[in-house]
Formats: C-alpha cells, structure tokens, sequence
C-alpha cells in the first residue's frame, strides 16, 4: 500500500481530483485538508492556503495513479511524493487492494 500526497489552491480542485481518482478506481480513498503552506517561487517568498490530498492506493495502481493525477493538476509544478507505510492493517490493506480494481 502507497500513501500519495498533493497539494492545490482551491478546495474545489482538491474535490474534483479526489473524486475522479476514487470514482476510476486509482486510490481507495482520498482525504482533504486545509493547510497553510510557505514556500520560495520565482525568487520570492509565498504564503498561501491549500489543500492537502492524501491518497491511499495499492502498489500496483501508483504509477497509474500518479500519472493520472498530474493529468489533472492546476499546478505547472505540482508537489508529489509517496509514503509506504512501515506497517498497515492487513484488513486495512486489503480493503485498499479490493477499492483499486
């Protein structure tokens, strides 16, 4: 199991991402939360508000998912990075497994 992480602008674009890749069997489940985020662009210092989306899918759906997910993002330069737990719930996992097929 994979944990992929993004952030966008708006609450709507968190929403619309979140729901495609649930409802095309990409991840199992997407989470949504607000987050202020600071960081350097274009030489300047930024502070804005985002939404932070983390998705949990199977091993074998992560490079699908990942592609698909930068199809559908607002940004130019998307932040994306992966986590694979240490240890999960076999029923958890399996769950997971079931929801990407």
């Amino acid at each position: 199991m994979q944990l992929i992480f993004t952030t966008v602008g708006r609450e709507a674009d968190a929403r619309q991402i979140a729901r495609t890749l649930v409802d095309e069997r990409l991840c199992a489940c997407a989470q949504i939360e607000p987050i202020a985020s600071v960081y350097r662009w274009d030489g300047q210092v930024c502070e804005e508000p985002e939404w932070r989306l983390v998705l949990k899918t199977a091993d074998d759906r992560a490079a699908a998912l990942q592609a698909r997910l930068l199809a559908l993002h607002p940004y130019t330069l998307p932040a994306l990075y992966t986590l694979r737990p240490d240890a999960v719930s076999p029923t958890f996992a399996q769950w997971v497994q079931a929801e990407t097929r």
